[in-house]
This record gives structure tokens, C-alpha cells and sequence, in this order.
């Protein structure tokens, strides 16, 4: 997870963000455990109330749950929901991104080539991957 401490997204929601991409991808699963807050502080050089601040975020989401005396796992319903927030976010990154193009002129054709082209690149990584 890499914190950009320039970014206007408040430090927080960077982790809070960070932390549902790890669930969204299967990074961590249904009643997996989390990194205690100091270990995850100390892993992003941040204070471990940023930490707690990012984990009640998630936790009034539902993406995960406390156990007192044991930390902080994921909800049954967490990837699923993970995995919601982060088809929203690219729904409305497609949407602000399309919406520039038709308002700089190019047509639907052009957009599509732009947004194949990008995703062939992009994803030409993961073919290299063991």
C-alpha cells in the first residue's frame, strides 16, 4: 500500500481505499485478519490513530468486523462488497473520462480505440506474471 502524502484524498481514505483493494482482489478473504494497527502504522510511517480513523471507516461500511482482545477480520460480505465499491469507482472514472473525450470532440469510435489501446497495455503485465 503506498500512502501519497501530496494527494488531496485525505490520508485515511488513502489506507481505508488501499485496505478494499487488497479484499476487492483476494488479497484478504471472509474472516481473515487484518494487520493490527501498529504493524500497518509503522508499514506506511503514519500515526496509528490514522490507521484507527481509516478502520471505522470500514468498519461502519460492513467491510470488516472487531473482535475484542483478537483485532479486526473481514466481513462474510466483505469482497463482495469491496469488489461493489470498486466497479463504482471505475464506473464513474469511465464516465468523467468519456465525458471529456465527447466534450473535446472525439467520437464514440475514437473513445473505444483510446480505452482498448489502454487496456491492452495495462494489462499486458499480468500476461507476464507466473
Amino acid at each position: 500500500m503506498q500512502i501519497d502524502t501530496r494527494s488531496h484524498v485525505p490520508i485515511y481514505l488513502q489506507i481505508a481505499d488501499g485496505i478494499r483493494a487488497a479484499v476487492a482482489a483476494g488479497l484478504y478473504g471472509p474472516n481473515d485478519p487484518l494487520p493490527s494497527l501498529r504493524s500497518l502504522a509503522l508499514h506506511v510511517h503514519v500515526n496509528p490513530n490514522t490507521v484507527q480513523r481509516a478502520y471505522d471507516e470500514l468498519e461502519r461500511e460492513g467491510l470488516i468486523y472487531a473482535q475484542r482482545g483478537k483485532g479486526l477480520f473481514v466481513a462474510e460480505q466483505g469482497t463482495a462488497s469491496a469488489q461493489t465499491h470498486a466497479q463504482d469507482g471505475v464506473r464513474r472514472a469511465l464516465d468523467e473520462a468519456v465525458r471529456a473525450a465527447r466534450a473535446a470532440g472525439m467520437s464514440a469510435r475514437r473513445v473505444r480505440e483510446i480505452f482498448e489501446a489502454t487496456l491492452d497495455r495495462i494489462s499486458e503485465p499480468e500476461r507476464d506474471r507466473p
